[in-house]
C-alpha cells in the first residue's frame, strides 16, 4: 500500500510522494485550514485591533450568518463583543505591568487554592466514618516461611 501522509491541519490522509504532498501544502484547503488552526493562538491585542480595522458584514448583522465564514473580510463581532475583547487586553496589560513592577500577588492564587484545599481535606477527615490511622500493615501468619536447614 505504502508510506501515507497525515495532515494533522486538514484531518485527512493521502499516499506520501514529492507530487501529492506539494500539491496538498499549496492547497487552499490546507492553508486555510493552518491559518484557522494558528488563529486559535493569537493574542487578544491582535485580535482586537484587526477586528477594529474591518467594518461591520451586513449580512452577518441581518441574519446571523455569512456565507464567507471564517474567510468573510468584514468583522463578525458585534459592539458588545468588541467592548469585551476591549476589556480582556486592557486587564492583561494591567496584569503585565503590575508583574513588572513586581506587585504583590492578586487574590486567587495558588496560596489560596492551596488554603482551600487544605480546609477542605481536613473536614472532609473529619466527617470520615475511617480511623484517621491507618492500621500498621502485618504480615499474614506464618509469612515469610521459615526456611528449614
Amino acid at each position: 500500500m505504502g508510506k501515507r501522509y497525515f495532515c494533522d491541519y486538514c484531518d485527512r490522509s493521502f499516499q506520501d510522494n514529492l507530487h501529492n504532498r506539494k500539491k496538498h501544502l499549496n492547497g487552499v484547503q490546507h492553508l486555510r485550514a493552518k491559518r484557522a488552526w494558528y488563529d486559535l493562538f493569537r493574542d487578544a491585542a491582535a485580535i482586537l485591533q484587526e477586528e477594529q480595522t474591518k467594518k461591520p458584514c451586513r449580512k452577518f448583522l441581518q441574519t446571523g450568518q455569512c456565507d464567507f465564514g471564517s474567510n468573510c473580510r468584514f468583522s463578525h463581532m458585534t459592539e458588545q463583543d468588541l467592548e469585551k475583547l476591549s476589556a480582556q487586553v486592557q486587564g492583561e496589560q494591567r496584569s503585565k505591568e503590575l508583574q513588572q513592577e513586581g506587585a504583590d500577588v492578586p487574590p486567587g492564587t495558588i496560596e489560596d487554592w492551596l488554603e482551600k484545599r487544605a480546609k477542605r481535606l481536613s473536614a472532609a477527615q473529619s466527617n470520615s466514618a475511617l480511623p484517621e490511622k491507618p492500621a500498621p500493615f502485618q504480615y499474614p501468619p506464618g509469612w515469610p516461611p521459615v526456611q528449614e536447614l
